[in-house]
């Protein structure tokens, strides 16, 4: 994670900058992709009154980039309202990112489906055999219909040149092919 600290119109001490980096350090722990966190201090003055204005850039990896400005009189107040609102964020988001990874019930139902298909494969493994297409680039129909007639195959499944997977058959008649 890279940190990088901007005093304007202030000079920073070295009691504010690790004040800023401790709380930098607390976002490590939930667990985000962090790319980057900047820090920016202000010092402004409105009549005779003075004010700081502090501001946090955090950018995530996919996430878009998160700005959260504090005001205040203190500025060791407004680091630590600044820090407690990023914090609130990136729970937030943490507990997003992490919530939906529970299972689903369609997946727990296909899951059982596809145990009760391979229950049935065992029972037929002599009697099934996979194949494998020999051929992964498009061809023209007739090419195909010309490769099933060549061959005492019953069927040929290929792309054609629209990129749709086909299939065509010999049917029960002599001589008439089906296509799919």
């Amino acid at each position: 994670m890279n940190t990088g600290i901007v005093g304007r119109h202030i000079e920073l001490t070295d009691a504010i900058k690790d004040h800023i980096n401790a709380s930098v350090e607390t976002f490590g722990k939930f667990n985000l992709d962090i790319i980057s966190v900047n820090s920016i201090v202000s010092k402004e003055s409105k009549n005779g009154k003075t004010g700081f204005t502090f501001e946090f850039t955090i950018n995530i990896a996919n996430l878009d980039t998160v700005v959260i400005k504090q005001k205040d009189k203190d500025l060791h107040s407004a680091i630590d309202i600044a820090t407690d609102r990023v914090q609130k964020f990136l729970r937030r988001h943490h507990d997003k990112v992490s919530g939906h990874k529970a299972t689903k019930l369609s997946e727990v139902v296909i899951n059982e489906v596809e145990d009760a298909i391979a229950k049935e494969l065992e029972k037929l493994e002599n009697e099934i055999v996979p194949v494998k297409l020999k051929s992964y680039k498009p061809m023209d129909i007739e090419d195909a219909l010309n490769d099933l007639k060549a061959s005492d195959d019953i069927f040929k499944v290929f792309y054609d040149k629209d990129n749709n997977l086909r299939v065509l058959y010999r049917l029960k008649t002599a001589g008439q092919f089906g296509l799919y």
